[in-house]
């Protein structure tokens, strides 16, 4: 139909004719480029239109998918990356909305907790003997690019990035057991006037969340997949740790002998110190910052279809609802 819409086209617009008595030429068109350019372009449209459909043939309906798997840090506290050992549970929720065969925009919540102590860490560090957990709770937004058709193949492999906000809140045990966040300490002098360096640091954050997942699709409407995923963050904060001692004097006068109790817990040992440490040694790095990680399984569901269970559920209810009889006179 379109073809022969074009062939019309074409009849309408002839740019010229000829006379094979006279042997002239004729234009009906005082402008007969700009026929041809109108005829070249509706003939390109026709070629192009089966890779539309095509396109248009890719499912592009919204999914939401559950995640269950482990959550770890790399900082302070754990300078090794991609450990498994001491990760804790993490669960979260992605919503996806396709644009196409290659490109899905998606967004999501995670929630999970963090931990680490300076006992499983290097030697050289264990004498320092800090420790640390918090809650991670955050959101994200971002981009897919999908490697493969799974419509087709029911298999691909997909990279993404974005943008996440999240909120931790450190804390530890004291000497008593007792549970204290860290923050309010300022155990590097954080926000103490004799300190104008050390400034206060935010407990909700910005980050840049990327990864690769592989997902398989089991039938037209619920995939299965795995995932695993960074998270750049632009703080050094996480484990409370960043840089150097402060006063020792000067920090028990301004928070009082909880803040100077957290700030060093060293043990006795060869390579721990004496006593506090002297104002300006390191506790640190701040040049790096902190990192944390997913990693886990994932179920994937089109929206749709749990619409049309639920649907499906409604109906066959009422399909077998009794009523009671009507009084025969």
């Amino acid at each position: 139909m379109f073809l022969h819409s074009i062939i019309l086209l074409f009849k309408k617009s002839i740019c010229c004719r000829f006379d094979l008595n006279d042997r002239k030429r004729y234009c009906s068109n005082p402008k007969p480029r700009w026929c041809l350019k109108t005829i070249t372009f509706l003939l390109l449209l026709y070629i192009q239109l089966p890779a539309a459909a095509q396109e248009d043939e890719f499912p592009k309906q919204t999914t939401i998918s559950l995640f269950t798997g482990l959550i770890n840090y790399q900082g302070d506290l754990n300078p090794n990356s991609f450990t498994l050992g001491r990760s804790k549970l993490a669960i979260g929720a992605t919503i996806r909305k396709p644009l196409n065969r290659w490109f899905t925009v998606r967004a999501g919540i995670n929630y999970g907790h963090l931990k680490a102590a300076d006992r499983y860490n290097r030697s050289y560090l264990q004498s320092r003997n800090l420790s640390f957990y918090t809650t991670i709770e955050e959101a994200n937004a971002g981009l897919e690019i999908n490697l493969f058709n799974n419509s087709k193949t029911r298999f691909t492999t997909y990279l993404f990035g974005g943008i996440a906000v999240f909120h931790f809140n450190p804390w530890t045990y004291d000497n008593g057991g007792q549970k204290v966040y860290l923050k309010p300490l300022s155990t590097e002098g954080q926000g103490l006037a004799d300190f104008p360096t050390q400034k206060p640091y935010n407990l909700t954050q910005f980050a840049l969340p990327f990864g690769i997942g592989v997902k398989y699709a089991i039938n037209d409407n619920i995939n299965i997949g795995f995932e695993f995923s960074q998270r750049k963050t632009f703080t050094d904060y996480l484990d409370d740790v960043s840089s150097f001692y402060v006063d020792y004097q000067t920090l028990l006068n301004a928070k009082g002998p909880k803040a100077v109790e957290l700030a060093y817990r060293g043990i006795p040992g060869p390579n721990s110190y004496s006593s506090y440490p002297a104002h300006g040694e390191q506790r640190g790095t701040p040049t790096e910052m902190d990192w944390f990680y997913f990693a886990g399984l994932n179920v994937e569901i089109k929206l749709n279809s749990i619409h049309d269970l639920f649907a499906g559920i409604g109906a066959k209810d009422k399909s077998y609802s009794q009523r009671c009889p009507r009084r025969v006179l």
